[in-house]
């Protein structure tokens, strides 16, 4: 089972990356059963348009509140402005099979992913497992979200 996500949330990261012309990312936190926080990070990446990286010192500041006894972090999100929610090749690669969880915005919606190993290709390469659900989309004259599947609050 995946974990609920607060739709508020989930709205205003569709929003923002609705309004950049960069990839926009941030951490997941939470606990297995809820998202609890989707916490906006910069994105360092060289082409930021094109790719995006979690900038480290957000990434460690989040796993020493979670040794501290804070949420855990689940996964991140991250979007592709001039593209689908679906994992690109380049996420595909960089991704470590950790069967964390990947929110990818695109188009609008807001989709979620694992990322797993794949089955009886090369060692070590990685894989998305289907999206279980299209959480949200955008509809962008009214500027509300809407469900397209279960899991929302």
């Amino acid at each position: 089972m995946e974990p609920e996500f607060s739709s508020e949330a989930l709205c205003a990261v569709i929003e923002q990356a609705e309004a950049s012309a960069t990839e926009i990312c941030g951490l997941l936190l939470g606990t297995a059963e809820r998202v609890e926080a989707m916490t906006a990070t910069r994105n360092v990446a060289q082409d930021p348009a094109r790719h995006f990286e979690v900038d480290p010192a957000a990434l460690f500041a989040a796993l020493r509140a979670t040794r501290r006894g804070g949420p855990a972090i689940l996964g991140h999100y991250h979007s592709h402005p001039r593209g689908s929610p679906d994992p690109s090749m380049t996420d595909a690669a960089q991704a470590a099979a950790d069967g964390r969880l990947w929110l990818i915005v695109g188009g609008g919606t807001a989709r979620l992913w694992r990322a797993v190993a794949q089955g009886s290709a090369t060692a070590g390469s990685t894989g998305f497992a289907l999206p279980s659900r299209s959480v949200a989309t955008l509809k962008k004259a009214a500027k509300r979200c809407t469900w397209t599947g279960p899991g929302g609050r």
